[in-house]
């Protein structure tokens, strides 16, 4: 009984550290201007200002850097995952040379941070004549999320047994039937996780987004948002008000999505 209390009461204390600094955004996001400077500081505003949350709407387009963000991610992450299934089935049923020196260099490229590489992602897209557009940032971020992808989905399809697949062979089913209708179905945990990652990665990212973009049009959230941030001063009321906005489509998506994660990880366990 008293190791259960313990381990509640551990588990809602990292809560509170967890969602300490998004109770302070709150806060910040429904103070007024003037509260935000003031001496000493006040931890609850004195003056709760709801209309924040529309105003921000007004200052900025978030509806247009929203839109972006939600083409971008969705867009790469399709691409991602469509890419890594069939890479990930080929390594985990079929053993040729060179197998394990393949699933390495995929590993390996997960070293290579956007930063690191931000200057010849440009010259790239600035030879393709990508600037600025969205294609620019689908394919880089795909292209960062293939590796875990294709590492998670192939973990899953190695640890479904063969077996099965050979079964549907034996009823009519052909190779692609078979991956489709017995081995994806089992492996839908895996999908679910290269989505998860894919998505949230491409729907935070900001380094390269700031570097490929330079108009409203094509920027995402993560990069309007610092039009908030000014030379000689920040508007946090609005700038904490455009992050929380951020944070629920991503937050949307993980509660959808969570029962599809729960309902495959018992996929084919009763006939």
């Amino acid at each position: 009984m008293m190791r259960k209390v313990l381990l509640t009461a551990c588990a809602w204390l990292v809560a509170l550290v967890v969602l300490a600094p998004y109770v302070q955004m709150l806060l910040t996001a429904l103070k007024p201007h003037e509260e935000l400077f003031a001496s000493p500081p006040g931890y609850l505003p004195e003056s709760w200002q709801f209309g924040n949350f529309l105003e921000v709407w007004r200052v900025a387009p978030i509806w247009e850097y929203l839109r972006n963000t939600v083409l971008i991610a969705g867009l790469s992450t399709v691409l991602a995952v469509a890419v890594a299934l069939p890479a990930a089935y080929y390594t985990a049923r079929r053993r040729f040379r060179g197998r394990r020196m393949f699933l390495l260099l995929v590993l390996v490229t997960q070293m290579f941070a956007p930063t690191a590489l931000v200057i010849g992602i440009h010259r790239e897209m600035l030879a393709l004549g990508l600037i600025d557009t969205y294609a620019a940032l689908i394919l880089v971020n795909a292209a960062f999320n293939l590796a875990f992808s294709t590492w998670i989905l192939h973990a899953y399809f190695s640890s479904i047994p063969v077996e099965l697949e050979e079964a549907a062979w034996l009823d009519g089913c052909g190779t692609l039937q078979a991956l489709l209708r017995v081995t994806l179905p089992l492996a839908v945990p895996g999908v679910v996780t290269a989505v998860i990652f894919t998505f949230i990665t491409a729907w935070n990212e900001f380094v390269v987004a700031l570097t490929l973009t330079s108009t409203p049009e094509t920027q995402p959230l993560t990069v309007g948002i610092t039009a908030f941030i000014g030379q000689y001063e920040v508007q946090w009321q609005y700038l904490f008000a455009a992050s929380l906005i951020a944070i629920v489509p991503v937050v949307a998506l993980f509660a959808y999505i969570e029962r599809f994660l729960v309902s495959g990880l018992t996929a084919g366990s009763v006939k």
